[in-house]
């Protein structure tokens, strides 16, 4: 990576210099605050070090870039030695936060340093870094605020609830909240101006983002987002200055925690969609918007990189697409990679109109990707198969009607039947057919795995005869809330490699405590330590460690070998630990069972 690369990755905003060549010298900063360099210099020093490369700098944050033509293992020493002693200026002039980088411009191999402890040693170094990053990326590694996830969906509410009160109806509200932040991300204007003038301004903006994404499906995306949203009456009906209002709620209690050049950025915006989708979306029974922790956590079991060519065939809103899109980003070297996944490893299906065109919005606001997805049947739709998908994300509708379902199935139905008897497993059986190999991830309810009823039992048959069932994990009963309220768990099978020749038993995590709790108004909100840390980062550590590894834990984890016949969950096989075991949890159980019991219809 040539110097001004890095200057412009970086960010060339925050570059500091102060002498001729572009370099910074510690030698005049320190001088003219009153100190002198030498007096910092350690006794042992090879050389007076004191003109770094290239130094980036705000007031909390400080980026030190030492550059060589290559990082010779002979020449590590005195290059540590070198870096360390700009690091110890950098202290005694600002006290910032530091970031310490060694770059190589002939074979872009960096070495950095992360953790602010001011000893720059092999111990000390972030060998995980392989590429460098943004500046704004490097200032949130230090300041990015503990309790962004609370505030995000404390202010997804109030918005909520402020459209409500200006007359937007839940079935625009999500794609119009969307669309005004897409818009907003592009520099939409809308002070003083009017509504017709604020419509013009969000067309206009679509307009050019589908062109530049050279979408093919430009004319039926701009219908969906102009006619059903930016046109509609209860849009149209909006003063100047309601709109002005929600426009500037947007602007300033959500956009400000959503910078998508940040992988952090991206979690947060997947969680401002998947909230306030939640909020609007609990009048439809179908409507089962998942977390976005539980998204991250099947992309992270599928392995998801940037190799992965995904797919999401019901993608609904886009949640697993724009998941899987950061996770395979994040793992891209250049831009050119990062360019390829957005463009040929994304592809979604999505059948209703209205979440079609949110789907199209959520892509556009995480900086594209949206081209590969298209509207219609996912039975009918294969132009993904050419396109080597090995990875599929999808959580079908457990209810469909006939007119959701494959049409081939559909025929075997009795006359009375109206919605899907196999609750969504036909979705999951049709597409590992058309894709066959690679790695699919889906949600269905419990009653999928335990095998009630003599459908969802044909497809379990069905798809281990083709396919590996490789992993089950029961997850909290209230995931979904609010919204659905379905039993889900997650089956994840390996495609193309019969289950009786599968080399590992299937494992089974009873994954029942996310670290989330249920909190008026504001839905399942993650859990904090004593230090106001978000728990649930240790727990997805543990759950994933524990099916990588096939540990085996009480009350936690099992494996076993199965069949079509058996029930596929963990609370079938794994032994109890009764150490832990409390009154309260007895309870629980109880009225889950007769909460069960009571949706079902069953008999006690």
């Amino acid at each position: 990576m040539k110097r001004t690369d890095i200057i412009t990755t970086v960010g060339r905003d925050f570059l500091t210099e102060n002498i001729e060549n572009g370099e910074f010298s510690y030698e005049k900063a320190l001088k003219k605050i009153g100190k002198d360099y030498l007096s910092f210099l350690a006794s042992d020093a090879s050389r007076r070090y004191k003109n770094l490369d290239l130094r980036f700098a705000d007031d909390r944050v400080t980026v030190l870039i030492e550059t060589k033509a290559k990082l010779v293992k002979g020449n590590a020493a005195k290059d540590i030695e070198q870096l360390q002693q700009y690091v110890t200026y950098e202290k005694h002039l600002t006290n910032n936060k530091v970031v310490a980088v060694l770059a190589a411009t002939q074979t872009d191999e960096i070495r950095v340093w992360l953790d602010d402890s001011g000893v720059i040693d092999n111990e000390n170094e972030k060998k995980s870094e392989r590429v460098i990053r943004p500046f704004t990326d490097y200032v949130d590694v230090f300041f990015g605020a503990r309790n962004d996830k609370r505030t995000i969906v404390e202010n997804t509410y109030a918005l909520n609830e402020l459209l409500h009160g200006y007359g937007i109806n839940e079935k625009i509200r999500s794609q119009f909240v969307g669309t005004c932040l897409l818009a907003l991300k592009n520099g939409l204007k809308y002070e003083g101006l009017s509504t017709k003038q604020i419509r013009a301004g969000i067309e206009e903006i679509l307009n050019a983002l589908l062109d530049k994404a050279k979408d093919l499906n430009k004319a039926a995306k701009l219908v969906i987002l102009k006619s059903k949203v930016i046109d509609s009456q209860d849009v149209t009906d909006l003063t100047k200055e309601q709109f002005s209002h929600v426009l500037q709620e947007i602007k300033d209690k959500i956009l400000p925690f959503i910078n998508d050049r940040t992988t952090k950025g991206q979690d947060l915006l997947n969680l401002f969609f998947t909230t306030f989708n939640k909020y609007v979306g609990k009048a439809d029974k179908n409507q089962a918007f998942t977390p976005d922790h539980i998204v991250h956590f099947m992309c992270k079991v599928v392995g998801v990189n940037r190799n992965s060519v995904i797919l999401d065939p019901c993608c609904g809103s886009g949640a697993f697409l724009v998941r899987a899109m950061t996770e395979a980003l994040a793992d891209c070297d250049t831009e050119d990679e990062r360019e390829h996944v957005r463009k040929k490893q994304i592809y979604g299906i999505e059948y209703e109109e209205t979440a079609f065109g949110l789907a199209t919005t959520n892509m556009l606001i995480h900086s594209d990707g949206n081209s590969n997805i298209v509207q219609g049947s996912c039975f009918k739709a294969d132009n993904y198969v050419d396109a080597g998908v090995n990875v599929v994300l999808m959580n079908p509708p457990y209810n469909a009607q006939r007119k959701h379902s494959d049409k081939t199935y559909v025929k075997t139905w009795n006359s009375r039947v109206k919605e899907d008897p196999s609750k969504g497993f036909h979705y999951v059986y049709e597409i590992a057919e058309k894709v066959k190999i690679g790695r699919l991830a889906v949600l269905l309810p419990m009653q999928c795995a335990i095998g009630t009823g003599a459908d969802i039992k044909l497809f379990k048959a069905k798809m281990l005869e083709k396919h590996t069932l490789d992993a089950v994990f029961s997850f909290p009963p209230d995931m979904f809330h609010p919204g659905a309220s379905a039993n889900a768990c997650c089956m994840v099978f390996n495609l193309g490699t019969r289950h009786a020749n599968a080399p590992t038993s299937t494992f089974f995590g009873y994954f029942r405590d996310d670290g989330f709790v249920k909190r008026k108004n504001l839905g399942r909100i993650e859990k904090t330590d004593d230090k106001s840390l978000g728990v649930w980062a240790n727990i997805e550590a543990n759950w994933l460690d524990l099916y990588r590894e096939r540990n085996q834990e009480p009350g936690i984890s099992v494996c076993r070998k199965v069949t079509a016949n058996d029930e596929w969950l963990a609370e079938a096989y794994m032994s109890t630990n009764y150490t832990t075991l409390t009154q309260s949890d007895f309870e629980k159980v109880v009225k889950d069972y007769l909460a069960y019991v009571l949706k079902s219809g069953e008999q006690l």
